[in-house]
């Protein structure tokens, strides 16, 4: 398996309808990416372990069979989408990736 994991944090000011919006995208067309096997996406939840970043906004999880899968994911139209939807609401992205 080929584990792809976004953060986002957003904008100051970024409406809560915009992060619902970046989940709800997520669950309803990435999945449909052929390569992807498995979508999670949600708000970050508070912690007081001081091991935890919950400081983001909205974490996504996609998970592909191996690498060719995640490399068909990065173009596709879908995905792409998604970024130009809501890239202009983020402040900062962190992926980690690992198989």
């Amino acid at each position: 398996m080929f584990i792809h994991v976004v953060f986002f944090w957003c904008k100051e000011g970024t409406a809560d309808s915009v992060k619902e919006e970046m989940i709800r995208y997520a669950h309803e067309q990435m999945a449909k990416i052929s390569s992807v096997r498995h979508v999670w996406a949600g708000r970050s939840v508070p912690s007081p372990r001081e091991v935890v970043d919950s400081s983001y906004d909205v974490g996504l999880c996609v998970v592909f069979d191996d690498k060719a899968g995640h490399d068909l994911y990065q173009p596709h139209e879908i995905h792409q989408e998604f970024v130009k939807r809501f890239s202009s609401h983020w402040a900062k992205v962190k992926v980690q990736d690992f198989a």
